[in-house]
């Protein structure tokens, strides 16, 4: 759908441009996005590595384990089915920290990990998959989501962020005279986010138990 959305925008701007006799400067525009593009990349390139790596590092010493043995009460609540022991929890609890320090870029491997833990849980519970109906078209086996991939997903996208290390550098990078000026916003905007989801999850949990 996206795709379609932006090359129907793509198309439109460029129909436009040729209408009103403006080509040259829809061929300058792209030509400067391309290069803007490219330089951001880099410049996000160079946080992210340097997060990730510090990270990882944290991984090796310990310290992500310990902080998930630390929030294990919140796991507990969140994902009371999943068990005490599984892989799952600790993928969980790195994305859930790297997202609370702002490194989104950081938290994707952990997030996939995450998911691939929570589908080996389905296949050690014997659900690998549920036969639904594909849009009328007959029945066929398709692996859907489990509760706990859906109540993941929420989390991970509503989550909480006390150091938006990403908006900063954006801000930094497009001359912004206080970048760090979207901290304080951002806290309470994904308080109220996390708040939303953590409600929304628990009675979705309550309304498929009953």
């Amino acid at each position: 759908m996206l795709n379609y959305l932006w090359a129907f925008m793509m198309l439109t701007g460029v129909l436009w441009g040729a209408f009103h006799g403006t080509m040259n400067q829809v061929t300058q525009g792209a030509l400067s996005a391309a290069e803007e593009a490219v330089k951001l990349c880099i410049t996000m390139l160079g946080i992210m590595s340097l997060w990730t790596g510090i990270l990882e590092i944290g991984q090796r010493a310990g310290l992500v384990e310990q902080l998930a043995k630390k929030m294990s009460p919140i796991l507990r609540f969140l994902f009371p089915n999943i068990p005490e022991d599984h892989p799952a929890r600790l993928s969980i609890a790195t994305n859930m920290i790297a997202n609370i320090l702002g490194l989104g870029w950081a938290a994707t491997p952990a997030g996939l990990k995450a998911m691939e833990e929570l589908s080996k849980l389905e296949e050690e519970r014997g659900n690998p998959a549920y036969l639904i109906d594909n849009k009328g078209t007959g029945r066929k086996w398709e692996r859907v989501a489990s509760n706990e991939m859906c109540t993941f997903l929420i989390l991970n996208i509503s989550s909480l962020q006390l150091i938006p290390v990403n908006m900063i550098a954006y801000r930094l990078q497009y001359g912004s005279l206080n970048p760090a000026g979207i901290v304080a916003p951002a806290i309470v905007a994904t308080f109220v986010s996390t708040i939303v989801a953590v409600v929304y999850c628990k009675m979705k949990d309550k309304r498929r138990k009953v």
